[in-house]
């Protein structure tokens, strides 16, 4: 096999890993679902004019 074939071979062997494992999270791998709060300071909501 001449090394041009080799190197694409190599390289869609890896991409296909990388998609399968990418796919295998988002099909197998579920969120927790959780409250996020996020404190703003008053400053922000606000502002003091001068």
């Amino acid at each position: 096999m001449p090394t041009l074939f080799r190197f694409l071979f190599i390289c869609a062997t890896i991409a296909g890993i990388i998609y399968a494992v990418m796919w295998s999270l988002t099909v197998f791998v579920e969120p927790r679902e959780r409250d996020v709060t996020i404190k703003i300071p008053s400053e922000r909501v606000n502002p003091v004019e001068q």
